[in-house]
């Protein structure tokens, strides 16, 4: 089955070059037209979604061609864009950046290239004048097969400015230079270690969002950005066996946490657990004083506990509900933030200590610079509630904070393979007991088939 439906990709020359800036005042722009905007990310990120989501009014997905196979991935680019006018996906890093440096498995190319879509690169001009031009034709030139449509130059000193850069783009190039955003510090989008921050922390306020809308409409050509997406190609779609052909009425209720400490999660996970009878309900370790009535299942996905540590702390109810569920048999699940909640105590760099729920054996350390990043290929050392052993599951590991002691015994969750390829076991990662798995990694539920399907019924059988 084919489906089509008008989309565009919303490229960077690198990182730092605008991009999500630019994505998301388009998104915005597009749906104060009335447009249904869905909105996406390359690769693993968590934060420049929550972006999107607040412009568009809708869940961004992450579209990851390393961690979710390229069949899976169409199947999931074309349930979520069904009800949508229109599709407009932030790639990652720069362009043709990926994996590694010999190819871009996990890139922005590579995720245009398999759904058909056009490219409209962001590029950063302050400080160049025809230079922009030789920076343009070498990106429309490296791979043929990724089509480059048109161009938004960031960072405009002036009207002259633009004039030069845009002659020259246009000449080497013949893509047309759509628009283009001007030097304002008012459109920068705050930052901390980890990158952007998150919307939930509630930091970003909705005028700063009506502001740079404003701008978008007044510098960028939306209609041409408009006949651009309409030429992107058709998907071929064919189901991949990761959602069930049946949708029957939720089987099990599972609490998940969503607050300011917990707010990462892919889209797409929460989509294939509700598939496969899952009835989500959100509560927050910070705010609530016990998990949800009826909860049969716990996910306890990232974010930032370290900045929360001391209120998540003193949330003693909550704590002793967590433990209190876990003690009846719960199934619990956490990811990354989520492991460091559930260990004895998350220490700050300083040696302040937070007591947390303690049901992993091992305390959270915070670390001055990144311990850990990079996509995990993980095989499974024993049962658990995602996965039988041996087989394995894709993800994706980023943390400023480490366990200790390392959780390298028997309870070990986890062998990471450190690519696709390897024939060995790596380290252990991990922390698996009985109906409890925590990780510092974050796996794609559309990895295996079995890995929602699992979860779901190991809550229904408690």
């Amino acid at each position: 089955m084919e489906r089509a439906v008008p989309g565009i990709v919303i490229a960077g020359t690198a990182s730092g070059v605008g991009k999500t800036t630019v994505a998301a005042g388009i998104m915005g722009a597009l749906r104060r037209r009335g447009l249904v905007v869905q909105p996406f990310k390359v690769g693993p990120d968590y934060i420049d979604p929550s972006y999107h989501s607040t412009v568009c009014g809708r869940p961004s997905r992450n579209l990851d061609n390393w961690m979710v196979h390229p069949a899976a991935l169409k199947e999931l680019y074309a349930r979520a864009t069904a009800s949508a006018d229109i599709a407009v996906v932030e790639g990652v890093m720069g362009l043709f950046d990926g994996r590694s440096g010999r190819d871009g498995t996990g890139g922005t190319a590579e995720v245009a290239k398999l759904l058909g879509l056009p490219v409209l690169l962001v590029m950063d001009v302050s400080g160049m004048a025809r230079s922009a031009g030789a920076m343009a034709l070498g990106y429309q030139r490296f791979d043929p097969q990724v089509k480059v449509a048109g161009i938004v130059a960031n960072n405009v000193a002036s009207s002259v400015h633009l004039q030069i850069a845009a002659e020259a783009i246009e000449k080497a190039t013949s893509l047309p230079v759509v628009g283009c955003l001007p030097q304002r510090t008012d459109l920068r989008l705050p930052e901390r270690h980890l990158g952007l921050i998150p919307t939930a922390e509630g930091r970003v306020e909705d005028r700063f969002f009506a502001r740079l809308v404003d701008q978008i409409e007044q510098s960028v050509d939306l209609e041409a950005t408009l006949r651009l997406a309409r030429a992107a190609a058709p998907v071929d779609v064919a189901p991949t066996g990761i959602f069930p052909q049946t949708h029957g009425n939720p089987e099990v209720s599972i609490a998940i946490a969503r607050d300011e400490a917990f707010c990462f999660y892919y889209e797409d996970n929460l989509d294939l657990l509700s598939a496969w009878g899952a009835r989500l309900i959100p509560f927050s370790p910070l705010h609530d004083q016990s998990l949800p009535e009826g909860a049969q299942g716990l996910y306890l996905g990232g974010g930032f506990p370290e900045l929360f540590a001391q209120a998540l702390a003193e949330n003693f109810p909550m704590l002793a509900s967590i433990r209190a569920a876990h003690a009846a048999g719960m199934p619990i699940y956490a990811e990354c933030g989520g492991l460091m909640y559930l260990c004895r105590s998350i220490d700050s760099p300083e040696g302040q200590r937070h007591p947390m729920v303690g049901l992993v054996p091992a305390r959270t350390l915070m670390r001055g610079g990144r311990v850990e990043l990079g996509y995990r290929l993980v095989r499974a050392r024993q049962d658990s509630i995602l996965l039988e052993k041996g087989q394995t599951a894709r993800g994706h590991e980023f943390h400023w904070s480490e366990v200790e002691p390392v959780l390298n015994g028997p309870e070990a969750a986890y062998e990471v393979l450190e690519d696709s390829h390897a024939e060995s076991a790596g380290r252990s990662e991990g922390y698996q007991r009985g109906n409890l798995l925590a990780s510092y990694i974050h796996l794609h539920f559309a990895s295996h088939p079995c890995l929602a399907a699992n979860f779901v019924r190991a809550c229904s059988r408690r």
